[in-house]
C-alpha cells in the first residue's frame, strides 16, 4: 500500500510539473473578449459611422467603402478601454489598400455623428485639386468629423505603401516602426495593440511594430495638415475606431477583440 501511494504522488507531482493536469487553467494566454461586428447581416449598432463612404458586410466581415467625398470612421461607442490589448484580424486589398485601427480618442468624438461636414470633388483618376486640398485642410483644421478622432486619438496606421512613420504598424507621424508586415497582402493578418498608461505597443503577426509613449517630451514636430494636432491631451481611456480612406483603399476586418493584461 505504501509503494502504491508513492507512486501515485509521484505520478501526481510529474503531470503538475509538465502541465498535463486538466483542471489546471493556463493563465499565460489572455482571454479574449470579441466585440460585435455584425448583427441581422448589417454592420452591429455599437459601432457608428462618421464621415463619409462605410463599412459593409462582405461574407462574414466588415470591409471598407469609401466615398471620393473624405475620410470616414466606424466608432464603436458601447465603451471605452482603458489599459488592454486589441486583437485586429485584417486584411489588405493590395499593397495601395490605406486604413488604420484608432485608439485613445476622447468622448467628444460622440458628439461628430451626422453632423454636415465638408464635403470635396475628385477628378476622373481620383485626384484633387489644389483647391479641393484646402477644403480638406480646412475640415482638419475645424477637426471635423472623423478629423476630430485624428486630433484627439491616434492612429496605428494599415498602409504597406507608407514610409516608416506612416506606413503599417507605426503610429500616424508620432512613432517609426522598427518592422514590417511579413504576410503579403490578401493574407490575414493579426495586429495587437497593446494599451498600458501612455505606453502603446504593436505587434503584427508576432514582429514588434512600434513602441510610443504619448507623455514623451521629444514627439517629432508636426509637418503636414493632415497629420495628429500634438497639442490635444489624448485619455488613458478612450473609444477606438476603424477608417475608411480613399476611393480604392479596401481593407476587410474580421475581428476586433480585447483583452485584459495580466500584471
Amino acid at each position: 500500500m505504501r509503494l502504491i501511494l508513492i507512486h501515485a504522488v509521484a505520478l501526481c507531482l510529474y503531470a503538475t510539473l509538465t502541465g498535463c493536469v486538466s483542471s489546471e487553467k493556463n493563465t499565460s494566454q489572455p482571454e479574449w473578449r470579441e466585440l460585435p461586428l455584425i448583427k441581422d447581416g448589417k454592420v452591429h449598432p455599437d459601432w457608428k459611422h462618421t464621415g463619409f463612404g462605410q463599412m459593409v458586410v462582405d461574407e462574414g466581415t466588415l470591409r471598407t467603402e469609401p466615398d471620393q467625398r473624405g475620410l470616414g470612421l466606424l466608432v464603436y461607442t458601447k465603451e471605452k478601454l482603458g489599459d488592454c490589448r486589441i486583437r485586429v484580424v485584417y486584411r489588405v486589398k493590395d499593397g495601395r489598400s490605406n486604413s488604420g485601427a484608432y485608439i485613445r480618442i476622447d468622448e467628444g468624438i460622440l458628439n461628430e455623428f451626422d453632423k454636415e461636414l465638408i464635403a470635396v470633388q475628385r477628378d476622373a483618376n481620383n485626384r484633387l485639386s489644389d483647391a479641393e486640398v484646402k477644403k480638406m485642410e480646412r475640415a482638419s483644421e475645424l477637426e471635423q468629423g472623423p478629423w476630430y478622432a485624428v486630433h484627439h486619438g491616434f492612429e496605428v496606421q494599415i498602409a504597406d505603401g507608407g514610409d516608416d512613420t506612416h506606413g503599417t504598424g507605426a503610429i500616424y507621424s508620432l512613432a517609426r516602426r522598427t518592422g514590417k508586415p511579413v504576410k503579403p497582402p490578401g493574407e490575414w493578418r493579426m495586429m495587437i495593440i497593446t494599451l498600458r498608461g501612455t505606453q502603446v505597443e504593436v505587434e503584427l503577426d508576432g514582429v514588434q511594430m512600434c513602441r510610443f509613449d504619448s507623455a514623451s517630451k521629444d514627439l517629432p514636430p508636426r509637418k503636414a495638415w493632415h497629420e495628429p494636432k500634438r497639442e490635444h491631451a489624448r485619455p488613458t481611456h478612450g473609444y477606438i475606431g476603424l477608417q475608411t480612406h480613399d476611393p480604392g483603399d479596401t481593407v476587410w476586418f474580421k475581428e476586433v477583440s480585447v483583452a485584459k493584461l495580466k500584471d
